[in-house]
């Protein structure tokens, strides 16, 4: 597998999460006795030799927890002072893109493996079927397994297979600017749809995804990372 680069957005305030939020980033928040972020980057795939880490909210506290290098690998920060969406965090790392890059969210963990898989293939993205389609972004499938739509918490779902944040791009995503949304933030979800067209996405499922989103959340992580075969543990 050919090196990589992976941006991380850990800007957001993670207002859900209050009041575990309100001194520390959400990325930093206690998992296990370690920071969610560790645990996301321990299993990213040894193929990354750069993370590009897109800080807003309480940034300094990311940088002084990540240092120069992180896990064994350089560090590029960029700053996302105001929160105007997922498109534009990935816009403002447009000059540092060389090639194929992971793009994933600083409040998601993953299986190693999942994130292996998804990494083998030139353009690809994570998937997990769910059974509340309409509070995700929903992915339906070309019958050769590529991405056809992705479509943001859809009224009336096309499929149940919801995205969940992880991606495998390169610079090409560049020639799509994200489309302004009417809540004032641009999303990548705009920007992959129509890169999609051109530069096929493979559609992987997974078979772990922990999303902490809400304080309860934070034990249920603890209990499925606690269980001796973590990667046979569902998700949504």
């Amino acid at each position: 597998m050919n090196t990589m680069q992976c941006i991380i957005l850990v800007a957001g305030e993670g207002k859900r999460l209050r009041p575990l939020t309100e001194n520390i980033p959400k990325a930093l928040v206690p998992v296990n006795g370690k920071a969610l972020l560790d645990h996301i980057v321990e299993r990213i795939p040894n193929a990354v030799e750069e993370l590009i880490i897109v800080t807003g909210y309480l940034e300094d506290k990311v940088k002084e927890h990540c240092g120069a290098e992180y896990f064994g690998r350089k560090v590029t920060y960029v700053s996302q002072p105001e929160p105007k969406g997922t498109g534009h965090a990935l816009w403002l790392c447009k000059d540092l893109i060389k090639g194929r890059f992971l793009f994933l969210f600083g409040d998601d963990i993953h299986g190693a493996d999942d994130l292996a898989r998804v990494s083998s293939f030139d353009r690809g993205m994570l998937v997990l079927q769910t059974d509340t389609p309409e509070r995700f972004g929903i992915v339906t499938k070309h019958p050769d397994g590529t991405m056809a739509d992705f479509i943001e918490k859809p009224e009336h779902p096309p499929s149940n297979l919801a995205s969940t944040g992880v991606f495998v791009l390169d610079q090409h995503i560049f020639e799509f600017e994200p489309v302004i949304e009417t809540n004032g933030e641009f999303y990548h979800t705009d920007m992959t749809r129509e890169y999609a067209k051109k530069y096929p996405i493979a559609v992987v499922e997974q078979q772990l995804w922990i999303p902490i989103g809400y304080p309860e959340d934070i034990k249920k992580a603890e209990a499925i990372l606690g269980a001796k075969d973590i990667d046979s543990a569902g998700g949504l």
